[in-house]
């Protein structure tokens, strides 16, 4: 098991330091919460991703946190996925063919175009 924690449904008001405060005051030793944020607005997208020291610590704080309300909002909490690094492409074609179709009046008009 990881011990990266993935935290969803936060309220939209949650700093990674107020994550932080629920985790101390919950006993977990932690070594920090990460609120991620919109790239543009800066506004929180309502999740979090929390390290834990040890796979065993990371294991309670998901069966503690998940389901635990907080501010009206009840959480959900599972072990983070490591997200696979993209070499990130563009202006590939995604349809798979070297041109696109162009219909004509008829079956027989239809010529593929470069």
């Amino acid at each position: 098991m990881s011990c990266k924690v993935f935290v969803g449904n936060l309220p939209w008001k949650t700093t990674g330091a107020d994550l932080d405060a629920v985790l101390d005051d919950m006993g977990f030793s932690h070594q920090g919460a990460r609120v991620i944020t919109d790239r543009e607005t800066g506004k929180s997208r309502g999740f979090a991703f929390v390290e834990f020291d040890t796979p065993e610590a990371a294991a309670e704080a998901i069966r503690e946190l998940d389901g635990h309300v907080l501010d009206g909002r009840p959480l959900r909490a599972n072990e983070a996925e490591d997200r696979p690094r993209g070499g990130g492409g563009g202006g590939r074609d995604r349809r798979g063919g070297e041109g696109r179709l162009r219909r004509g009046r008829g079956p027989s008009d239809d010529v593929w175009g470069d």
